[in-house]
């Protein structure tokens, strides 16, 4: 069956108009790949809109202060993207002198830049044939020709990416590349796939041995870990409180948040109030404290989920070295955070 031509038919008569898509500038590209890392199109959308407004060429990005980056991602998890993002503007603006590398080598070379981000980039700006592999590619490959073999291996790296470079169109890489995806994602759904559509519907191995379900296979991974975050938002009499920025390279790294006390399972009331009065933010001055969600807010990430309290302090002391609760929204923070200085009332 000639997959590659059914594929690009199919994309030529459903494809969705989206802004990246009408350009073969590398920066936007670029942007759009990143943002759509382990995000949807319709989540995703609204922030590419937002970069490119705030940040129309590499040279804006480039220049803008990391906290203004982070504080745009907000919301869109997985936060090295965005780190990672700034960083290679930097690069490619102080050592390529704002020239986007087009080879698929030299954008390989670009911080937070795999082979699928490359062989998209390389392939709708620079017309290489190069074949994209990500999880809609995975998807519909396993499925079509019904293949086993785990796709979080190196082994099922190397056999989806030799299967889907055999396809690609030489001619047309880029329409083949995006086809590819847009079937993945639009009809070769990971659950409850649009067989009765698919122009491989009296071809796919995995729907004439009923395997739709069972394909592609992916081997477990590590076990997810439980932690319990207990943050503590101080409120002062001169409406202040605290927000401290996270350091080193676990979750959140160059984000806000209130002071957090982590302990090893679900506290009380009187023990994280021995805690709190050793803060020496609060310099042994009275305050009251309260629990603002009674139900654990369970925070789930890929390999941990976060079961949170935020405990609320309120002070009559000064806070000289807090920040005015006004400007808090100024500050980049987790979408956890985020949501509580929503909805709180300060």
């Amino acid at each position: 069956m000639n997959v590659s031509k059914q594929l690009i038919n199919w994309y030529t008569d459903n494809k969705r108009d989206l802004p990246w898509r009408n350009s073969t500038n590398p920066y936007f590209i670029w942007l759009s790949e990143i943002i759509l890392q382990q995000t949807q199109v319709v989540q995703g959308l609204p922030y590419y809109h937002s970069f490119t407004t705030n940040f129309p060429t590499v040279f804006d990005l480039a220049n803008a202060e990391e906290q203004e980056v982070l504080k745009l991602w907000q919301g869109l998890g997985y936060y090295s993207r965005a780190r990672n993002l700034h960083a290679s503007a930097k690069y490619i603006v102080n050592e390529l002198e704002g020239h986007f590398p087009d080879t698929f080598d030299e954008i390989l070379k670009l911080k937070g830049v795999g082979d699928y981000t490359a062989s998209a980039i390389a392939s709708i700006c620079f017309n290489q044939v190069t074949a994209v592999v990500d999880g809609n590619v995975y998807r519909a490959l396993s499925r079509i020709y019904g293949i086993d073999t785990p796709i979080n291996t190196g082994k099922g790296f190397k056999e989806f990416k030799a299967l889907a470079q055999q396809l690609i169109d030489v001619k047309q890489p880029a329409t083949f590349n995006q086809a590819i995806m847009e079937f993945g994602a639009r009809l070769c759904k990971p659950k409850n796939a649009d067989c009765d559509t698919c122009p491989f519907n009296t071809k796919c191995v995995a729907l004439q041995k009923n395997r739709v379900g069972d394909l592609p296979v992916k081997l477990k991974t590590a076990k997810v870990t439980k932690k319990y975050f207990n943050f503590i938002v101080v409120v002062s009499q001169d409406h202040k409180t605290i927000l401290e920025q996270r350091q080193g390279s676990g979750i959140w790294q160059n984000l806000y948040q209130f002071p957090l006390i982590e302990t090893l399972k679900e506290t009380t009331h009187s023990s994280i109030e021995k805690e709190i009065s050793k803060l020496e933010v609060l310099n042994d001055t009275s305050f009251e404290l309260s629990l603002y969600n009674e139900k654990v807010i369970v925070h789930k990430l890929s390999h941990q989920h976060l079961y949170t309290k935020f405990w609320v302090v309120t002070t009559v002391a000064s806070l000289p070295q807090g920040i005015s609760i006004d400007a808090i929204q100024d500050y980049p923070v987790p979408i956890l955070i985020g949501n509580f200085i929503e909805n709180f009332n300060f």
